[in-house]
């Protein structure tokens, strides 16, 4: 029975880790700019000397 509520404990434990590191990714900054980076992709780095 103990490991029943060992279970429920750390999947609850792992669950709120995940939403916090979700909380401070949307905060830091991760979600901001979706679109930018596949058009980034294609934009050429080479400058003519």
């Amino acid at each position: 029975m103990w490991a029943l509520f060992f279970l429920i404990f750390l999947s609850i434990v792992l669950g709120v880790g995940a939403w916090l590191f979700f909380i401070w990714s949307v905060k830091s900054g991760q979600y901001d700019d979706v679109e930018g980076p596949k058009y980034r992709m294609l934009d050429d780095d080479d400058e003519k000397k």
